[in-house]
């Protein structure tokens, strides 16, 4: 038996659950698009009219690209593991974070609120000020 752990609700990852698909999907996906145009495009330029030294071209295009395929193959291994020790730690971590990080989101909001309140009172008497003025003309 595995015991499942509760999702966390706190703002952070609310947050974070909102932005997944306008930073990550959509950005990965766009890509991916993109990279099937230009593939299809070169497709067509080197296949088309006997064109020999576009087909030469586009073979010497590939023999480029394939070191830095590979070093990119590299890089998403390396990141992958990354994000699979940092899936585990989380796992490890205890829930008691995730309700320091709300009570620091809530004790935010009372410092907000609390320089509001500081700053109202100078702010009705310049609006006071300011009406008196425009009241009389003067400015």
């Amino acid at each position: 038996m595995k015991a499942e752990l509760p999702r966390p609700e706190h703002f952070s990852y609310q947050t974070h659950r909102r932005q997944v698909v306008r930073q990550i999907i959509l950005p990965v996906a766009l890509a991916a698009v993109a990279m099937i145009g230009m593939i299809v495009l070169i497709s067509f330029a080197a296949f088309r009219d006997g064109g020999d030294v576009g087909r030469w071209a586009a073979i010497s295009t590939i023999w480029i690209v394939i070191p830095i395929l590979l070093a990119g193959l590299v890089f998403l291994a390396i990141l992958a593991g990354l994000i699979y020790l940092v899936a585990r730690l989380l796992g490890i971590l205890p829930v008691y974070t995730g309700m320091a990080q709300d009570y620091v989101h809530r004790v935010r909001g009372y410092i907000v609120r609390g320089a509001d309140m500081v700053v109202r009172p100078v702010i009705a008497i310049e609006g006071f000020v300011e009406y008196v003025k425009a009241l009389f003309g003067r400015k």
